[in-house]
This record gives structure tokens, C-alpha cells and sequence, in this order.
């Protein structure tokens, strides 16, 4: 039989496990965070096999990038996509690679200097605040990044501030609605769960390109206040 004292000790212990899953859940789609992935698994960004299982030229075709945009790629990690996004937008336009890791802004230093990328920026950011420029984004991107988000509303408020007038943000997400996706479920999304986060803040879906073998590319066109 349990004591006074045991039993209110173990109470405390549900009551704070109760606490600390409802923190790691979204407040509005109820999905669980995903832990952000460090500076040594950057190497998997870079593997051989991601042209084959997941379609990264393909889904830059999706995006239409053309010269003279100014584009971000958000959670950026190595710069696999920030450095084939610099040639779509050529010498004119620029590319702005965040990451909020400063192990991943080294490898996206040293990257920009061996590949001469000219016209890619850096940008040290965090968690919460994408510190990019205002209003000068055409189109953003987050590749397989916004679910690790861990205050995902905050960052899109104040992530709206950064798009030209009509600019996109674009999710690509590992699709939850595919249990054949060989990914960890805290690592995908399906498209309702998106659709509930960012309409919240006001994005409006534009659509959804099922094209890749993976994820969903899932667009949003942002209507600045």
C-alpha cells in the first residue's frame, strides 16, 4: 500500500510527464516536435542516393526559380540546396542560406568560398527569428526543416515580414500520409496538419505538388499585413 508521501510524489511525476509532452506538442494540430538534427548528420544531406529517393533537381524545377529572384533557404544545413538554387537565380538575384547551427554556417561558409557562390549569404539565425531581410524574399524554402521548428507559430509571425508582396513559402515535408516512407514519424507532416499551422497565420495554400518520391512540396502564398 502506497504512502501519503509516495503516492504524492508519483502524482507530481504524471502531472510533470503530462507537462512536459504537452510542451513538446503543437498547440494546434497536436503533433509532436521533432528534435533538430546536428551538425553530424549533415553528412547524410550530402549522400549519393538522395538524387535517387528523394528528387532534388525535380523539385527545383517545381519551384520555377528564375534569374534575378531573391530567394531563402531556411534550416539551409550544408547548402545542398543553396547551392543549386545560386545558379537558377544567377548572378542578379541572390540566395540567402539560414541555419541556426553554427556548425552548419561553417560548412555553408566553406561551401560558398569553394564553390565561388557569389551571390549566396550566410545567415547565422534562430530558432524563433529568421533574420532575414524585410520585404525582399520572393520565395523561401524549408527542406524537411519546419517540423523541427520547436515554436513554429512565433517563427512564421515574424517570418511574414521578410516576403515581397504575393511571396511564397515553400514546405517540403516527409509525407505522414505514406506509412511506406521509410522516415521516423516525428519527421513528417501530412498536409492537414500543414495546412492548420500556417493558416493559423495567415498563409494561404496555393498547392501541393506531389511530384518527389518522399515528401509533399506544399506552397503557401503569404499575404502581408
Amino acid at each position: 500500500m502506497l504512502t501519503r508521501t509516495t503516492a504524492l510524489i508519483l502524482a507530481l511525476c504524471v502531472a510533470w510527464g503530462v507537462l512536459v509532452e504537452a510542451q513538446r506538442r503543437h498547440p494546434i494540430s497536436g503533433r509532436m516536435f521533432a528534435p533538430v538534427m546536428g551538425v553530424g548528420g549533415a553528412g547524410w544531406l550530402e549522400r549519393p542516393e538522395r538524387e535517387a529517393e528523394e528528387a532534388p533537381s525535380k523539385a527545383l524545377a517545381a519551384l520555377q526559380l528564375k534569374p534575378g529572384m531573391v530567394v531563402a533557404d531556411i534550416g539551409a544545413g550544408s547548402g545542398y540546396y543553396a547551392s543549386r538554387m545560386s545558379a537558377l537565380v544567377g548572378p542578379t538575384g541572390r540566395v540567402y542560406a539560414t541555419d541556426i547551427q553554427p556548425g552548419m554556417i561553417d560548412l555553408l561558409n566553406r561551401r560558398v568560398e569553394a564553390e565561388r557562390l557569389a551571390n549566396v549569404t550566410t545567415v547565422l539565425s534562430g530558432m524563433e527569428e529568421p533574420k532575414l531581410p524585410v520585404a525582399a524574399i520572393d520565395l523561401a524554402i524549408m527542406v524537411d526543416v519546419y517540423h523541427e521548428l520547436q515554436n513554429p507559430q512565433l517563427f512564421l509571425q515574424r517570418l511574414r515580414g521578410v516576403f515581397k508582396p504575393g511571396g511564397r513559402l515553400v514546405l517540403f515535408e516527409y509525407r505522414k500520409e505514406d506509412p511506406k516512407v521509410p522516415i521516423l514519424e516525428v519527421h513528417k507532416m501530412s498536409v492537414a496538419e500543414v495546412r492548420l499551422e500556417l493558416e493559423a497565420e495567415g498563409y494561404v495554400l496555393d498547392q501541393v505538388i506531389d511530384v518527389l518520391p518522399w515528401q509533399h512540396i506544399i506552397v503557401f502564398r503569404v499575404q502581408n499585413k
